[in-house]
């Protein structure tokens, strides 16, 4: 039977190698692989050596090996802590890495979206009362009624702050509807987006056809860009959950549903910041006295951002690894 002096003597090369990895600043998941397989494989060790401890060793050795383990036991399996870095590199690369790595489902929800917001659009303008029979009459003569005057001369302050509140709130719940009801194996993605693009493409072309066109495009051109695509992303994680728990791959529904989560928390999250971002520029942007050229000019340089930002963020520089 092995004293105390001879376990240590035999097992605290081990132990020292194992505090030194779970030491370091650097997370666990950043290191190698052959580096994060050499630490489970001491912690497993050291597993066995704490049960022998407990049974012939002093307690001071217990505590440190018991508090070792405790150590390597969250840096394989506990959750990261959120930090900033963390959530800076899921801004400026996990994210557009994410959605270049589901284009298909992001095409899918752009169409759902998109094409139904087209049909809208030319409905009210061509159609005699087809966005009444769709819409309350009393909210598209309200919409049209907010844009008939234009926005020459801009909004108080304390309106704009008010307005950004209400803008986070109904772009977030837009969103939330696009996303959340993915777990209906995708179909309440489907509903939500036709229904959302329709809606918007039937308020556009009432508007339009009221002679207040080139208000509201004026209005919507500097947030748009922002938070449609916004909107898009969060259907595309619907859709993305809906598809893991149709197909799973051998898997359990909820086994094909966890392998999935890390996509769709991402696309969840680069989603939410651009809401924010877009209900920013909807409560203190478009509703400002800009000249529209100026506006529209700034449109342009958003749309050409969101795009660059999603065709070219996150991508490796130099040859592939």
């Amino acid at each position: 039977m092995k004293s105390q002096d001879e376990i240590v003597a035999a097992r605290q090369v081990d132990w020292r190698e194992l505090e030194t990895i779970v030491s370091r600043a650097e997370a666990l998941h950043h290191l190698d692989g052959p580096s994060i397989s050499r630490a489970a494989a001491l912690y497993r060790s050291l597993s066995g050596d704490l049960v022998l401890c407990r049974a012939r060793c002093t307690p001071d050795l217990v505590a440190y090996l018991d508090n070792l383990a405790g150590r390597a036991h969250s840096a394989l399996y506990g959750a990261e802590p959120f930090r900033i870095p963390a959530f800076w590199s899921l801004l400026t690369r996990d994210f557009p890495r994410t959605l270049r790595k589901n284009a298909s489902f992001f095409a899918l929800s752009s169409a759902l979206f998109l094409i139904p917001c087209a049909i809208g659009i030319v409905l009210a303008l061509f159609v005699p009362d087809a966005a009444s029979q769709i819409l309350p009459r009393s909210m598209l003569d309200g919409m049209a009624d907010m844009y008939s005057k234009g926005f020459d001369e801009g909004r108080g302050e304390g309106a704009d702050s008010a307005m950004a509140g209400f803008y986070v709130r109904n772009n977030v719940g837009i969103a939330f509807r696009c996303f959340a009801t993915g777990i209906f194996f995708g179909l309440g993605s489907v509903f939500y987006l036709i229904y959302n693009g329709l809606n918007i493409g039937m308020v556009t072309g009432w508007v339009t056809a009221a002679g207040f066109g080139r208000n509201i495009g004026t209005f919507m051109c500097g947030h748009g860009p922002f938070e449609l695509t916004a909107i898009v992303v969060a259907g595309a994680a619907g859709l993305r959950m809906g598809y893991s728990l149709v197909i799973t791959r051998g898997r359990t529904r909820l086994g094909s549903l966890r392998e999935s989560a890390p996509d769709i928390v991402r696309l969840v999250v680069g989603a939410a910041v651009m809401l924010l971002i877009a209900a920013g520029i909807e409560g203190f942007w478009s509703p400002s006295g800009a000249p529209p050229p100026v506006k529209w000019t700034v449109a342009a340089l958003f749309s050409l951002l969101v795009t660059a930002y999603f065709l070219f963020a996150g991508r490796e520089r130099g040859r592939a690894r």
